[in-house]
């Protein structure tokens, strides 16, 4: 039913649209002066008002009456149809004195039908800014989850999220996973008395309790120990128990089995579906970035126990060798003492046994100085005397300190080298100890009557190739290296243990290695020196029919080197 409002101080006029519009299903009222108007807008707004253009001040009223009723539509009642320039844009139609019944009617219905559709689309713009505005909120929202792996800030992300949309009164969260212990986080308006907030704890435990019925929770709550965090909005206020009478929506935080707590809305005003639904769309939402996140504290967590673990291991090493090199020194000079003859003459099975001890404390030598070496890399300790170095030297060396050794094996050692190589930008003793490492492997590994070379050229970084496990590391030489290897004809290595050949502590099983022994720290020790030039090692290998090791050091080390630690 539509409302009609006339306006008109003429008593034929106002009984001649009564008798229209009572015969129609219209409200139909009347008034005359100014104040009875503004009284009957504000207590029951009519749809349609009619002015009367013969009434005085008419012009005056319409524009009073445009901003206290904007949204009613203005119909005058003229004698002629003519209507004033000036009052025509505040009018939505005329009617004439003269029109028939039927038609007086028909405008009005029809201007009454047309604010309505304004209306309704009013409130379906309305309704469509609020959603896309919801919308909006849930893609920030979701933005900042997936920018975040901190669970403080997930949670209170999410309690912001819910704040835009649905304006809430009051947030009881309880987190699982935000600190070491549960917290109820409190969001609200105004302020908690002590006695409503022991209410709401606890509600919380209860609530959070029935979401677990007959099954044991996952965590223990004690309600006079739990720990609150409370943020006010307006702290001149209190709430009262009434809150409890407020709309409120619940939803668990929690994703498959992992839970992360549980949270409760407030709100004087009513929550409608949509209101559901967001709600439980930001719940939702917030879980998957918990349990990343969750994860990723693990994660951490174990890395930096390993970290202390690994610097542990390292420190009981040196400290373990630095221990053993002092009893050893003693041992050794005691032997060399006794073999030289100066405490007296030694039988020729004492000497045997003396030569046997001094074997052994030379092999423990060595697996000492590698343990203190690898403690020292680890530790970026270790020191490098960096200069411009020919490596023909460094081979030379090599191939005369290895010669007896290899005889005495029964082997033959040669070295076939491209001359007039460029000098590289090295430490000549940490290249040393690289080969020397290649090369008493090979002596190690090869059967008695083989041979074993020594080779050294120039390669570009795209000429080298090796076994695909060892691609990563040579896809990142850039430009022309020297390139030394190292190729015996032992017992080799199989293709699926390659990978193992540069692992700290590694030996690849077979009958020869376990006879051979060592500590097998050689290799990845060489390695780690290598990388310190910016260089890196590789082998090539086939079960029984020898192994080739090489390694490369880059021509351009002066401009291109990383300065290691340690570097003198």
């Amino acid at each position: 039913m539509g409302k009609v409002l006339l306006i008109s101080d003429r008593t034929e006029k106002i009984r001649e649209y009564s008798n229209i519009f009572d015969k129609k299903p219209f409200e139909f009222t009347t008034a005359d002066d100014e104040k009875t108007v503004f009284d009957i807008i504000e207590i029951n707004p009519p749809d349609v008002i009619i002015f009367d253009n013969n009434r005085n001040n008419v012009k005056s009223l319409i524009k009073k009456l445009k901003s206290a009723a904007d949204s009613t539509a203005f119909i005058l009642l003229v004698k002629n149809g003519i209507v004033e320039q000036e009052i025509s844009k505040y009018i939505n139609a005329f009617i004439t004195e003269d029109m028939s019944e039927s038609l007086v009617s028909s405008i009005v219905n029809a201007n009454i039908k047309t604010k309505s559709a304004l209306e309704q689309l009013h409130e379906t713009n309305k309704n469509l800014a609020e959603s896309l505005y919801r919308l909006n909120v849930l893609y920030s929202t979701s933005s900042l989850f997936a920018g975040s792996l901190d669970k403080e800030k997930l949670v209170n992300y999410m309690i912001e999220g819910m704040d835009k949309s649905l304006s809430f009164d009051l947030t009881c969260t309880l987190a699982f996973c935000t600190e070491e212990q549960p917290v109820l986080i409190l969001n609200s308006l105004y302020e908690i008395s002590d006695e409503l907030l022991s209410a709401i704890k606890l509600r919380t435990v209860l609530n959070y309790k029935s979401l677990f019925e007959d099954k044991k929770p996952p965590f223990e709550i004690d309600v006079n120990t739990l720990k609150v965090k409370k943020t006010i909005k307006y702290p001149g206020k209190k709430f009262t128990f009434t809150i409890f009478r407020y709309d409120n929506m619940f939803a668990p935080i929690s994703l498959g089995d992992n839970f992360f707590g549980c949270i409760e809305i407030f709100k004087e005003a009513h929550f409608t579906s949509d209101d559901a639904t967001y709600f439980q769309t930001i719940a939702q939402q917030v879980s998957l970035p918990l349990k990343s996140a969750t994860l990723y504290q693990e994660i951490k967590e174990t890395n930096d126990k390993l970290e202390k673990l690994e610097r542990l291991k390292s420190e009981f090493i040196s400290i373990v060798s630095h221990e053993l090199r002092t009893p050893l020194t003693a041992i050794k000079n005691s032997l060399d003492i006794l073999s030289s003859g100066k405490c007296g003459e030694v039988d020729d099975s004492g000497t045997k046994f003396l030569n046997m001890a001094q074997r052994n404390v030379q092999r423990l030598t060595e697996i000492i100085n590698d343990l203190l070496d690898l403690s020292k890399i680890e530790a970026g300790k270790m020191d490098y005397h960096f200069a411009m170095i020919n490596i023909h030297s460094v081979i030379e060396y090599v191939k005369t300190s290895l010669t007896v050794v290899a005889k005495d094996k029964g082997l033959n050692l040669i070295s076939e080298e491209t001359p007039n190589l460029p000098f590289v930008y090295a430490d000549s003793q940490r290249l040393e100890q690289v080969l020397t490492n290649l090369v008493s492997n090979a002596i190690k590994f090869t059967p008695e009557g083989k041979t074993i070379t020594i080779r050294s050229h120039i390669a570009n970084a795209s000429q080298i190739t090796s076994n695909n496990c060892f691609a990563e590391d040579l896809s990142k030489l850039k430009g022309d290296y020297i390139v030394v290897c190292v190729e015996d004809q032992g017992i080799g290595i199989a293709e699926k243990d390659l990978h193992r050949a540069f692992d700290k502590f590694a030996q690849i099983e077979n009958s020869l290695s376990r006879k051979a022994g060592g500590s097998g720290l050689g290799l990845p020790i060489a390695k780690q020196l290598l990388e310190a030039h910016n260089g890196t090692i590789w082998c090539e290998s086939e079960l029984n029919k020898g192994s080739r090791f090489y390694f490369a050091i880059p021509l351009s080390a002066i401009s291109a080197l990383k300065e290691p630690v340690g570097i003198k």
